[in-house]
């Protein structure tokens, strides 16, 4: 229905954005909403998926086409709703994702939250030969999320919001607590923490 958004940042928070298009604020569901903390009241475009149920009607969407094609190709693999998704995608590394299904490379499929043996076998049933499109020239170097990283601010509330961030993607406490004392050592923007703690709990 909605092949993007093109509008103001109005809002970040840990599970959704609003971007603000003539007079309508369109709450977004994104992997990591804390990239668009630096974009705040500019102009952005969010390619988004309209998912519909009986009971629920929302707005998902991302920072590339390649995202969201992985995104509607995941939701179509039986044990994986929209939330399961998201997780997955919030890494931020599609290819990193796609590889890991064509080696069929259970052991990492299973560390995104919500994702059993069973799912991840599902995962690489569905899809294994099917995401050529997702990656047109494929298997190309992982993204390099430092490359594009952010100032680093000296504060802890950058901290905080990754942290609810990660609960709002399923990461359970116990998990999370065995990264953050690694993660305080060091002084980064929201976006580069959850990046940072995605390594960690996939590894």
């Amino acid at each position: 229905m909605y092949e993007f958004i093109r509008g103001a940042v109005d809002f970040v928070g840990p599970e959704y954005i609003v971007i603000e298009n003539n007079g309508i604020g369109y709450q977004i569901s994104t992997p990591n909403p804390f990239i668009y903390s630096s974009k705040m009241e500019t102009m952005v475009t969010v390619y988004t998926y309209h998912y519909v149920r009986e009971d629920v009607s929302a707005l998902y969407g991302f920072e590339t086409r390649e995202e969201k094609k992985l995104f509607t190709k995941l939701l179509n693999v039986s044990g994986i709703g929209p939330k399961g998704a998201l997780a997955i995608l919030a890494s931020g590394e599609v290819q990193q994702v796609v590889i890991a299904i064509e080696d069929e490379d259970e052991s990492f499929l299973v560390k995104f939250p919500g994702v059993g043996k069973k799912t991840a076998r599902q995962m690489i049933l569905d899809l294994k030969g099917k995401l050529q499109d997702v990656v047109p020239d494929f298997f190309p170097n992982l993204f390099n999320a430092e490359k594009f990283a952010l100032p680093k601010p000296s504060n802890t509330v950058a901290f905080e919001e990754a942290i609810l961030a990660l609960k709002a993607l399923g990461y359970s406490e116990k998990e999370i607590k065995k990264i953050s004392p690694e993660l305080r050592k060091e002084q980064l923007s929201t976006d580069q923490y959850i990046k940072k703690a995605l390594q960690r709990l996939l590894k």
